[in-house]
């Protein structure tokens, strides 16, 4: 029988590359994937999935009204060998679209890959990391590191000036000038862990 994944981490991990790399593995043994990724990421300007290495896959969108179910349901009806689906940014989805993403795996026997983030730049869970973390079956942690050679746990936002940024949104859509990925030390530690990182020259490294 098939079961749901949760693949996550902070931000700058990898997410996105590791989800295509596995879309492909999955076609290239002549199995169909179907991709979703949130409707309101426009930095790019068509519905799809890009990775920070410059890898991009056509992906359906979905928003907070999106039924997963349904659309898989309909999609396997077009394509029989339909055999996994894969979600980017999944710490967007709705308890209701973790429960539908569960029912897919069960009643249709089609793996689901969730990839996304744990916590938001306040340590707050995001709705579709907490249910995913509390129903998934397999949770699997994708590794990055802080600028001080810890793993990297935490996102930092940070302002246009590169000061922690403690209030606002919880969503705000930006990459390497809006957030660093950083431990718990250095998240709690802020301006320093920014200053810190400035002296370094900005370096990240991804696992």
């Amino acid at each position: 029988m098939a079961k749901t994944y949760f693949y996550y981490s902070a931000m700058n991990a990898g997410k996105s590359t590791t989800l295509l790399q596995s879309s492909y593995n999955y076609k290239e043994r002549g199995m169909e994937t179907l991709l979703f990724a949130p409707n309101f990421d426009d930095r790019f300007g068509d519905p799809a999935i890009y990775s920070r290495i410059g890898l991009k896959k056509e992906a359906n969108l979905f928003d907070k009204n999106f039924n997963l179910f349904d659309c898989v349901e309909k999609e396997t009806e077009i394509t029989g060998n339909l055999r996994c689906i894969l979600i980017d940014e999944a710490h967007f989805l709705t308890k209701a679209q973790v429960a539908q993403i569960i029912t897919i795996t069960k009643r249709l026997n089609i793996a689901a890959l969730c990839y996304g983030l744990r916590s938001d730049f306040l340590g707050e869970p995001f709705e579709g990391s907490k249910y995913l973390l509390a129903w998934a079956e397999e949770l699997v942690e994708i590794k990055t590191i802080c600028h001080c050679g810890k793993k990297a746990t935490m996102n930092m936002r940070i302002d246009k000036q590169g000061n922690p940024v403690k209030t606002g949104s919880q969503v705000q859509i930006g990459g390497n000038e809006s957030y660093y990925s950083v431990c718990m030390e250095h998240h709690m530690g802020g301006v320093e862990s920014i200053q810190k990182y400035a002296l370094t020259g900005g370096s990240h490294v991804s696992h």
